[in-house]
């Protein structure tokens, strides 16, 4: 083993101050039991070495010399020497990227074959399933922004939506950018890795020209720009396939404002490409964001060592080995050796919101504690496993965390648990997909089978009775009784009683539950 001086340096230096005692305690030692130095101011020097008896067959290995070994050997080993540094595990979670898409009038523009919409959609898919199980999300714009799918690692989750876009889905028409980074910050808010963000427009709204910018200059994650469209423009098609006219029977034609995204990049900084018929553009965003993510992952980390001191091990059990020689009283040895393992066990480092019972319990162990305690909201903020997190945050009501948390396991119980998740949310078609991927991953799951039954059921009752009229129940007035599918409100069981599923104001496509949500979301936003 090469060893490398001018790195050589301990990692607990303190603990060296344990060799002071190991060299004093053979010398207080031997001056305590020196015959001689207790009868030299006495006798004198010439009788002296005559009256003594048997002091030179003590002079060899004595108890204390081991004692002293050890505890000298102990201290360099806690204190950690190390020359050489290792390498953080590599991590296998790519980027998280959100997809900020905009859902304005002109995108229907057909100068981009067959359309600006169709081209980007197809970009948005290409890009999530070239990312190989890393998260990606999709956010939309236009006067108003909203969420379509959080980060996910399943393609097939943003395969659901994604075709159903349309700018008619869009409560009103604009280009407001600055929105849509707002929904994308919130999403990426609460993730430890760096993101990027990568809006897909045919223009800019100038008039938010300063908030976009200072939001764009405040944020911790890159900024990338896909431009789609042609310098001319091109007429708008209609959501019947036919070009759509003005009041006076001229052609709708849709505007490429290339000048307006160059001005909002230069000034946010904001890296810009165009929208391609190859994949360069896709390979040039994945080339950004896993740059984005090493360079920011880079400056974090903290130079490890490679700790050698346990190799000093094999030498202490050798000495204690020889402590139990015939004859010899080792009743400190107990004391020692507890003390030499107490010392070396590794200690992680401190997190953020230390508490004293950290000492005591670990964060999952904490989250455990509330958990059954039925401090759900508790629980959550302590959990680690993102499985245990996911659960707390869905019996706590913070159904968006729970998916967001569900998301990060690829296992069958997580797909189920987004599927239930998705159903608090109203998100019925993609509950059913959920419950299909865990049956795939796990084909004896009867509480996904009995989910994904009854919604489909569901979904023909709707389709046989689409305007029922009656009003949906509560969630919260929870009732034992099962009813029939005329109308009325079903309950599934989970393996827990306080994770049933309410099915109810059913949306027959993607299309139409979009459309639903977004509205409520305009109207309720300032």
């Amino acid at each position: 083993m090469e060893i490398d001086l001018t790195a050589f340096h301990f990692l607990r230096p303190a603990w060296l101050w344990l060799l002071v005692p190991a060299i004093l305690l053979p010398v207080c030692w031997f001056r305590r039991n020196d015959v001689r130095s207790r009868w030299r101011n006495i006798i004198a020097p010439e009788l002296l070495e005559h009256l003594i008896v048997g002091g030179k067959a003590r002079r060899g290995m004595q108890p204390v010399h081991t004692l002293a070994l050890l505890i000298g050997l102990g201290a360099v080993a806690v204190a950690g020497p190390t020359w050489q540094q290792e390498r953080p595990p590599f991590n296998q979670d790519k980027a998280p990227l959100v997809v900020v898409l905009e859902l304005a009038r002109s995108m229907d523009a057909t100068d981009v074959a067959p359309t600006r919409i169709e081209r980007a959609k197809q970009k948005v898919l290409d890009l999530a399933n070239a990312r190989k199980g890393a998260r990606t999300g999709l956010v939309v714009f236009a006067s108003t922004a909203h969420l379509v799918v959080p980060p996910t690692e399943d393609p097939a989750m943003l395969s659901l939506y994604v075709p159903a876009l349309s700018p008619s889905l869009m409560p009103r028409d604009g280009k407001n950018a600055a929105a849509g980074l707002d929904v994308a910050e919130r999403l990426l808010a609460h993730d430890p890795a760096a993101g990027t963000i990568v809006f897909i427009s045919d223009g800019f709204d100038e008039s938010g020209t300063d908030a976009f910018v200072q939001k764009a200059k405040q944020s911790r994650h890159q900024l990338l720009w896909l431009a789609v469209g042609t310098e001319n423009g091109g007429p708008i098609r209609g959501a019947d396939g036919a070009i759509a006219m003005d009041p006076e029977g001229r052609p709708l034609t849709g505007a490429f404002d290339a000048n307006a995204i160059r001005k909002i990049t230069h000034a946010a900084d904001i890296p810009l490409a165009s929208l391609r018929a190859d994949d360069d553009d896709i390979v040039w965003v994945e080339r950004r964001a896993q740059t984005f993510l090493a360079e920011a992952e880079e400056s974090k980390i903290v130079p490890r060592w490679k700790e050698a001191g346990y190799w000093l091990v094999f030498a202490l059990i050798a000495v204690a080995l020889w402590c139990f020689r015939r004859g010899w009283t080792v009743k400190w040895l107990p004391v020692v050796l507890l003390s030499l393992a107490f010392s070396a066990a590794p200690r992680e480092a401190q997190a953020a919101g230390w508490n004293w019972i950290d000492l005591f319990a670990t964060h999952d162990q904490q989250g455990r504690w509330h958990f059954e305690r039925g401090d759900f909201k508790a629980a959550s903020q302590r959990f680690e496993d993102p499985m245990w997190k996911g659960r707390a945050q869905y019996l706590a009501g913070d159904y968006q965390g729970a998916l967001e948390s569900f998301s990060r396991l690829k296992t069958a119980q997580a797909n189920f648990y987004i599927g239930n998740t998705l159903a608090h949310l109203k998100d019925y078609a993609g509950a059913m997909l959920a419950y299909d991927n865990a049956l795939k991953q796990q084909h004896v799951f009867p509480q996904a089978v009995a989910n994904r039954d009854l919604m489909r059921k569901l979904l023909i009752a709707e389709q046989e009775k689409p305007e029922d009229g009656e009003e949906a129940d509560q969630p919260d007035q929870t009732k034992a009784d099962k009813k029939d599918n005329n109308g009325q409100k079903m309950l599934v069981h989970d393996q827990r009683p306080a994770e049933d599923i309410w099915m109810r104001n059913l949306n027959t496509s993607p299309a139409a539950f979009l459309h639903q949500r977004f509205a409520q979301e305009a109207g309720a936003a300032p």
